[in-house]
């Protein structure tokens, strides 16, 4: 799809505004999407053992609806693009169908507090769905992680 088209859920990557409408309504369309996930896993024989195809030509969207289903909170922004929350944030990593992750928040949020603790609530519930999670510190000293499929996946070295 084109980067303009609509294609209905998008799960909250930390980098979009905080989040509409009913908390309920919101959980049950995670909960739709990552089953639909798992489901897509089953049908391509990995089960819960590792990225579906699906998944590793949109690994940023499969994260980051792996961490929302997870119950973890994802990090906004406002209108002018200041953070105004703390959590999750997902991007795509420096290497092909990579993925990074840090805890990002506003001025005063403590997010650098509670990224260790955080961020490897986050590292279980990928590892925990096959994925490769490696943790670093990068400027600052703050850390974040790096997400891959796992060795042997069709087109991953």
């Amino acid at each position: 799809m084109g980067s303009g088209e609509s294609t209905g859920f998008e799960p909250a990557t930390g980098d979009g505004p905080p989040l509409a409408g009913s908390a309920e309504a919101r959980a049950a369309s995670v909960r739709t999407a990552f089953e639909g996930l798992l489901q897509i896993r089953r049908l391509t024989g990995g089960g819960r053992a590792g990225p579906a195809p699906w998944e590793l030509h949109r690994p940023v969207r499969a994260v980051a609806l792996a961490l929302e289903s997870s119950g973890a909170a994802p990090s906004a922004v406002d209108a002018s693009g200041r953070r105004v929350s703390a959590g999750y944030r997902v991007r795509a990593g420096e290497a092909a169908r990579s993925v990074r992750v840090d805890w990002a928040g506003p001025p005063g949020s403590g997010a650098a507090h509670h990224e260790e603790e955080a961020l490897a609530e986050c590292a279980e519930v990928l590892r925990g769905l096959g994925w490769t999670v490696l943790l670093y510190r990068g400027p600052r000293r703050r850390r974040y992680l790096e997400v891959e499929p796992p060795a042997g996946v069709p087109g991953v070295r």
